[in-house]
């Protein structure tokens, strides 16, 4: 067999095929040597590369990693709103990947920020679905386009990190095929990740490693999937039953390759089954090869470090800036207090954290500029009390400068992966220490670092300019002083509402849960889909982010193209003369529906950059599945015929235009029987003719007539025709009688 021969899966002993179904370590896949299949390297991302320095070990430092770009986490690179900035993030991470010799990287996390609570907020996407898959997207097909695979993670339902290794998430199958598998299904069948990783947790009373309608019935066979499903690290629990759901890989390696081969000659996995998850492996290790063959390949370090610095840049989102505080002139006098500024906070904690190939925090980006400021850090980075001294010397610091820059935000010990936050607010010493400057100096800037969306409401007065700046990787610092100083616009759109106050979030009557499980209360009703479908403030919208520029919507045209399709075209004009970039918005809102719909949905977007007074035209599609809902009756995605509203807007709740198109519906009917209503009868396609030969037989005298009043008509329509006796009494039989009796003639 020729050394660059990799075999199938007939190939291999029973024991062979048993062994590819595990880890060889911590870090690498078990692979079979004197039979041509290596056992490829496999390690974390998701914004970057993170090898353990200690891989030879197989030992787990989160801290020791060699050197790559840190790109923003998701939670920056989502507010951003540009799937081609994100397929080139994509392509670097796997340049990096090539030289370490990495054949998979782990990501990206796309389940749905549920509370922003969540502790690995800073590395999921989105609270909407459609722009989780359709930005995240790009680090698949990025890393991919390299010959390097991607682990899309962690599916799913993975929104909490309280009990998350065996918490029951108890979930309506409507939201999950709405809310929490959207992101998964489009990228599956737009990217096929090479992997994607299990979660930890169980979806109502199954683990997902050893969930066969999730891994088989649903990843495998509706949507396509070709290639193999990990486990997350020590999600897999029983190694026969997640095989044969359909788990190809555990990881890390539990060292029992022997129950795989002692269940397989007892007959408890069958053959095929074991062959199937095997050859995924095989597969992986030869889709890896070319790649992983590539000797003395080296990155390009600045390079890449510029791709993280315009993915920084594009991240951030201008929430407020009132009398046009920001962009500053950097000849003006300027004040910076936060220790973030000399210390940034730039990822999150956990199997995330990568070591940077360089860093730069904003103060270093001043002095290599030029950009005279003073400075005070104002606080120190951890949750102790303030100190005295240090509130002191920042509002010295802030006397007579023309703007004072306040680096505030959430310290590394008050989120992370393995924790849920306990608040949506900033420490209060912080909020404290801007409350002291502002009265000393009003002309403030907020500079925020954090993961996932703090309180803004409580002390948003004492500034007149808020810089949403999340965690911006290693080339943040640049990225800032470009920002802040009108380099570049701000382009930004919020990812993620932020609500008032924590208990206006819906899914806090259900948070973190009880005894071992959590119930999906809130169903569809998720994030921005309730604030705006109940009238919530907020303090701002999903969608929400302000420019240098201005821009206005105008034109736009909503047309039908097919039976239940639709396309909406808008012209977009920068009217300032700022160069910029503007996302136009476009959000369905269903008509009268037969479930609980919200009030809108985000249903297509488009990033556009326009030169000063420069106007193009923005046109998105919109398929079925933009129009439908997932019908738990139906047991399928369902389009009611009917009107529904088109709008265009800047946020969910800064809407430019609407238009109206009315849709056939997908014609969808359940069979009638005994148990279908009267009023199911009425309108449905086949039985409504029926009812009206029952009717005419009324009036003639052959059956009983129906009673002719209002009252006795709502009575019918809610009433299975079993049940007709109850309003009729013995007549009753008979309308039941005929019903099912023509019924049966035409549906025979």
């Amino acid at each position: 067999m020729s050394e660059n021969t990799i075999p199938s899966v007939n190939d291999l002993t029973l024991e062979e095929k048993a062994s590819l179904t595990s880890g060889g370590d911590a870090w690498h896949l078990q692979g079979v040597e004197d039979k041509g299949i290596p056992g490829y390297m496999i390690t974390d991302g998701p914004h970057g590369l993170r090898k353990s320095l200690a891989v030879e070990t197989g030992a787990t430092d989160l801290n020791d990693s060699v050197p790559a770009t840190c790109f923003p986490p998701a939670a920056g690179l989502a507010s951003s709103w540009n799937p081609e900035l994100i397929h080139q993030v994509g392509e670097a991470m796997a340049e990096e990947c090539i030289q370490e010799k990495v054949a998979v990287i782990l990501g990206p996390g796309v389940n749905i920020k549920r509370n922003p609570l969540g502790g690995r907020c800073f590395e999921y996407w989105s609270e909407d679905p459609y722009l989780a898959g359709h930005t995240a997207v790009g680090i698949v097909s990025g890393v991919q386009s390299k010959g390097v695979g991607t682990s899309l993670k962690h599916f799913a339902v993975n929104n909490q990190e309280t009990d998350r290794l065996r918490i029951s998430a108890n979930v309506s199958q409507r939201a999950l095929r709405e809310i929490y598998f959207p992101a998964f299904e489009h990228i599956v069948k737009t990217a096929q990740p090479w992997t994607i990783m299990c979660a930890y947790n169980q979806i109502n009373g199954v683990h997902a490693s050893q969930n066969h309608w999730l891994l088989t019935e649903v990843l495998r066979d509706e949507w396509g999937f070709e290639g193999i499903v990990m486990s997350d690290w020590g999600a897999a629990h029983d190694r026969v039953a997640s095989l044969n759901a359909g788990l190809n890989l555990e990881m890390p390696p539990s060292f029992t390759d022997d129950t795989i081969v002692y269940a397989a000659r007892e007959g408890r996995i069958a053959p095929e089954q074991l062959d199937r998850m095997a050859q995924g492996m095989v597969d992986l290790a030869n889709k890896s090869r070319a790649a992983m063959s590539i000797d003395g390949y080296r990155f390009d370090v600045d390079a890449h470090h510029e791709v993280a610095r315009q993915a920084a840049i594009e991240s951030m989102v201008l929430l407020k800036n009132d009398d046009a505080i920001l962009p500053l002139n950097p000849a003006a006098s300027i004040a910076v207090i936060g220790e973030f500024a000399r210390t940034p906070r730039y990822q999150g904690g956990g199997s995330s954290h990568i070591t940077p190939t360089k860093m730069t925090s904003f103060l270093d980006t001043l002095a290599e500029r030029g950009v005279s400021a003073s400075f005070a850090p104002g606080f120190a980075l951890d949750l102790s009390e303030q100190d005295p001294a240090l509130t002191s010397e920042a509002v010295e610091t802030a006397k007579g400068a023309d703007a004072v820059l306040m680096f505030l935000g959430l310290p590394e010990a008050a989120e992370s992966e393995g924790f849920d936050r306990e608040t949506l607010d900033i420490p209060a010493k912080q909020v404290a220490l801007l409350e002291a400057v502002a009265a000393e100096n009003p002309n403030v800037v907020v500079v925020l670092s954090n993961g996932s969306v703090v309180t803004v409401h409580p002390w948003a007065g004492n500034a007149k300019g808020i810089l949403e700046a999340w965690l911006l990787g290693q080339a943040g610092g640049g990225a800032l002083a470009d920002v802040i100083f009108g380099e570049v616009s701000p382009s930004g759109k919020l990812a993620q509402s932020v609500p008032m106050d924590i208990n206006d979030d819906p899914s806090m009557l259900n948070w973190p849960g009880e005894e071992g499980h959590v119930d999906y209360g809130e169903g569809v009703f998720v994030g921005y889909r309730y604030y705006d479908t109940y009238g919530k403030a907020v303090d701002y919208p999903f969608g929400f982010g302000l420019s240098y520029a201005s821009f206005e919507l105008t034109d736009a045209v909503v047309s039908k193209t097919g039976a239940n399709t639709a396309s909406v075209s808008v012209k977009v004009t920068n009217t300032s003369d700022v160069d910029a970039a503007e996302t136009v918005q476009v959000y369905v809102a269903p008509g009268k529906a037969e479930v609980a719909r919200p009030k809108h949905e985000l249903k297509g977007f488009k990033k556009v950059f326009l030169k000063a007074g420069e106007s193009t035209t923005a046109t998105i599609d919109l398929d079925e599945r933009a129009f439908a809902y997932w019908s738990e009756r139906f047991n399928d995605w369902h389009v009611e015929s009917g009107e529904y509203t088109v709008e265009v807007g800047t946020s969910s709740r800064d809407i430019a235009a609407t238009g109206v198109v009315t849709l056939d519906g997908d014609g969808k009917a359940l069979p009638l029987n005994e148990w279908s209503t009267f009023g199911e009868w009425r309108t449905d396609p086949v039985g409504a003719p029926i009812v009206e030969a029952m009717q005419a037989k009324g009036e003639a005298g052959e059956l009983v007539k129906l009673p002719d009043n209002d009252m006795m008509a709502m009575f019918l329509n809610s009433m299975p025709i079993n049940s007709m006796t109850t309003l009729l009494g013995a007549p009753g039989k008979e309308i039941t009688a005929f019903l099912l009796d023509e019924y049966g003639k035409v549906t025979k």
